[in-house]
């Protein structure tokens, strides 16, 4: 358990999640789609850019596609301090939202509340 597939359209935002993800001992997925998005994903990361708008295509998406693999949003359109499992991820059926700008420690955290800490061995 540890593999975990990111949607980021930004390509720096991209790599620095990666890169956090990684230094932390995950396993980041490659996958341009939700239909691409291999078997033993324990974890989607997706971007959002309006998550009370229509841009829950990509959730609904992988919830069609992968019903057991939960999501963390990301999105900048969200406020800082908002209750990250709160009313907004009920209604997108969603593990967490979270604001970005995030921090390392607040995306390690919300990630291992997810799916726990890397296994290692």
């Amino acid at each position: 358990m540890g593999n975990i597939a990111i949607y980021e359209r930004d390509d720096l935002m991209y790599a620095l999640i990666r890169e956090w993800l990684g230094g932390a001992g995950y396993t980041v997925q490659e996958s341009a789609s939700p239909s691409d998005l291999p078997a033993g994903v324990a974890l989607v990361i997706a971007s959002l850019r309006m998550p009370k708008q229509n841009s829950g295509a990509l959730i609904r998406s992988v919830q069609q596609l992968h019903p057991e693999t939960p999501i963390i949003a990301l999105c900048s359109q969200a406020r800082s301090g908002l209750s990250s499992d709160g009313a907004t991820a009920r209604a997108l059926g969603v593990a967490r939202v979270m604001a970005k700008p995030l921090r390392r420690s607040e995306l390690l955290a919300a990630v291992q509340a997810v799916i726990g800490p890397r296994v290692t061995g």
